[in-house]
């Protein structure tokens, strides 16, 4: 069964752009993919372009060498653009294989390992007293494992990283108090904090108040996590930016972290989650996807998190205090996952268990979106 067409669609659904990619073969059988890189989908495309040059009459069933071939074949290895759109293909490529061997993918994993997904939920915007509210409805709608977000800039995109931490730990503390400790609590600080400001931030609560901290800093240095690792007993969540199993390398050995943020539509797809996955099982690090995107990247990671032994939730979107509950997606999927209450349900159908409605897709436009950038009140910039 040879590749026959390799087809990027970069469209914009609900309040995003999701860039999905149609894999076809000869025989006829075709298979969905998800790129993860928000905000640089057209680098994406360009990435997927130069790959379908060579991709196009090459075995669909090989997905372990075509993925090597594609990371390996150049003179600039990897990189996060090109590990993106390796990504895309290979989630499309197991769904291929999955149809044609009348097989789920967690099948071509190993088999799964448990009957249903446990979620984490989120409340929706910033701290504040509102979020209590929130978290509290959730807890009532089955989840014990909920991530509140940071204080955040104001509506002219400022942002100072002290206020912030001096407003979020107040709340924290008193969610806490208020939801019990029965609940795993977390926060997402999205990489916007210095190793002071964020050991500052843990130091302003009393033990035991949070059981996660996701992307306190930036993930370029693994000393300044192996710093900040030094001055708090908090356990981190990192990694849904990391682009391969390289990257993810110093913080699994140097047990920096304890909880893997990863994205199977940026790390290189299904195949190189699967040796991350491994990996983190023999550091005791547990498995807690990265999920903020379309239908086709929440199937994936399913199966994904079914095959798996060390996991622990994975992200969703779509709960009731979560600001993507509802979107309307122009008829685009028309067979997805669903919650079924906190949790996502183990399908059987073959392959990823996604369809695509290709005609919704034309009557979607693709819109280029950029992350806000946020600014010091002294005019400089800071991380979004």
């Amino acid at each position: 069964m040879k590749i026959s067409a390799i087809t990027p669609y970069p469209v914009w659904v609900g309040k995003r752009n999701q860039l999905i990619v149609k894999v076809e073969t000869d025989e006829g059988i075709h298979g969905w993919g998800e790129s993860g890189l928000s905000g640089r989908e057209k680098a994406v495309i360009g990435a997927i372009d130069h790959y379908r040059e060579f991709l196009v009459g090459r075995d669909a069933m090989a997905i372990g060498a075509l993925w090597q071939e594609m990371y390996r074949s150049q003179y600039f290895e990897g990189g996060r653009v090109l590990t993106a759109a390796i990504s895309a293909i290979d989630i499309a490529l197991h769904d291929i294989k999955g149809k044609a061997l009348g097989v789920p993918v967690y099948q071509l994993l190993g088999g799964k390992q448990r009957e249903h997904i446990p979620t984490f939920a989120t409340t929706r915007g910033p701290c504040g007293p509102a979020i209590i509210e929130q978290a509290k409805e959730l807890m009532a709608g089955g989840w014990n494992a909920i991530r509140l977000f940071p204080a955040d800039h104001d509506s002219k995109g400022v942002y100072e990283p002290r206020q912030s931490i001096s407003e979020t730990a107040k709340w924290c503390v008193k969610a806490r108090e208020a939801l019990g400790d029965t609940v795993v609590l977390g926060v997402d600080y999205h990489h916007r904090l210095s190793v002071a400001e964020a050991a500052s931030y843990c130091q302003k609560m009393p033990s035991g108040t949070l059981d996660f901290l996701e992307e306190p800093i930036r993930d370029e240095t693994p000393a300044a996590y192996e710093a900040l690792r030094k001055l708090t007993d908090i356990p981190f969540a990192i990694g849904e930016e990391f682009a391969s199993k390289w990257q993810f390398l110093p913080y699994i050995e140097q047990d920096l972290h304890q909880f893997n943020r990863i994205d199977v539509c940026n790390v290189g797809g299904l195949t190189e989650a699967m040796k991350v996955a491994g990996w983190s099982e023999a550091h005791y690090v547990d498995m807690m996807p990265h999920n903020p995107l379309g239908p086709i990247c929440t199937a994936a990671t399913i199966h994904f998190a079914a095959a798996v032994p060390n996991f622990a939730w994975l992200e969703t979107r779509a709960s009731p205090g979560e600001l993507y509950l509802g979107f309307d997606d122009g008829g685009i999927f028309t067979t997805q996952p669903r919650l079924n209450g906190a949790v996502l349900d183990v399908g059987d159908a073959p392959g990823l268990g996604v369809e695509v409605d290709e005609a919704a897709i034309t009557k979607q436009s693709f819109k280029f979106w950029e992350a806000p950038h946020l600014r010091r009140t002294d005019g400089s910039i800071t991380n979004w």
